[in-house]
């Protein structure tokens, strides 16, 4: 009879093991649609007669998916990955100028404030890097082949049941390129946009 009681809560502890693993899954992942609203500051060009702020990289909205790694219930690490966005680029009184692609990824270290409540928010601070590429602009105009920056973010999830949950999620990102002309730097250009999304997460 000892015996068997003991059997049976080992299995009932085991059982009890496993339900708890399976509902701290460090794991979880999100599909979003991001708003990307750029800044467009840039210093004067005398080289092509331009003042401050009159080049435009063009806004769009984008898919993103992300992976969140949680090293505690409140701790978690975010990797940003998108597909490489091409982007239109103007100049103020001169119209579209060409094209450029940039891939933006990005990872942020996260603070979940109510991580066991039905809504739970966070704030976000990490490092971006952004690879320029495929640059077609008129007037031999180049850009910086990548750039470094930080990311702010901010952001709740709203919980459905224990997988899954919907998610809006804003990041301030620096966003920078030299400008070259002729082989010779010429001004900066600081894109420096606003992420606003919205979309759905799993958790492991």
């Amino acid at each position: 009879m000892k015996k068997i009681t003991l059997a049976f809560a080992l299995a009932a502890i085991g059982c009890t093991s496993a339900s708890v693993m399976a509902q701290e899954s460090p794991w979880l992942v999100r599909a979003r649609v991001v708003d990307i609203n750029t800044a467009n500051k840039s210093d004067p060009v005398p080289a092509l007669g331009l003042p401050a702020d009159q080049i435009n990289v063009s806004n769009k909205v984008i898919p993103e998916f992300d992976i969140t790694y949680f090293f505690t219930p409140n701790w978690s690490s975010e990797l940003i990955l998108t597909y490489p966005q091409k982007h239109d680029v103007s100049v103020n009184g001169l119209g579209n100028i060409g094209t450029v692609k940039q891939l933006p990824p990005t990872l942020t270290a996260q603070y979940h404030f109510s991580p066991e409540q039905q809504i739970s928010p966070y704030l976000g601070l990490g490092v971006n890097y952004t690879n320029f590429s495929d640059v077609n602009l008129a007037h031999g105009i180049t850009l910086s082949s990548g750039s470094w920056g930080y990311a702010l973010q901010g952001g709740v999830d709203y919980k459905l049941d224990k997988n899954w949950s919907l998610n809006f999620d804003v990041k301030y990102v620096e966003m920078r390129s030299n400008l070259y002309a002729g082989g010779s730097t010429v001004g900066n250009i600081q894109i420096n946009p606003w992420l606003i999304g919205v979309g759905v997460g799993y958790r492991f």
